[in-house]
């Protein structure tokens, strides 16, 4: 599969991630994603598949769609799996907290033109 369908399929994976995180941190606060360590894997490998799937997107999507900042995210997901023992905590839980529901909104939008 390619094209369009390849990158709807990806980018359904994307929502799927944001929908586990977003059931992940319902009632939860940073001192939860400290401490509570099943918690927080939880929730960077979804983090991960989220990179990991916008590395698949085709080119022709991310060039249409440059407001989406494909590039970070999929940094994002190197840093997280090579360096792991690396990763800022404070900076993983701002990224779930204050840019995965504006990265969803940006989805949709990409979504919706890639369904037409």
């Amino acid at each position: 599969m390619k094209g369009k369908e390849a990158d709807r399929i990806r980018i359904q994976h994307i929502f799927d991630a944001i929908y586990e995180i977003k059931k992940y941190v319902e009632n939860r606060n940073f001192d939860d994603f400290l401490n509570d360590s099943m918690f927080r894997f939880a929730c960077i490998k979804q983090l991960e598949i989220i990179g990991e799937a916008s590395n698949h997107i085709t080119i022709e999507t991310k060039t249409k769609f440059q407001e989406i900042e494909w590039q970070q995210i999929i940094g994002m997901r190197n840093v997280f799996i090579h360096e792991y023992f690396g990763i800022d905590l404070s900076v993983a839980w701002e990224i779930i907290e204050k840019d995965i529901p504006d990265f969803k909104k940006k989805l949709d939008n990409v979504l919706n033109e890639l369904t037409k």
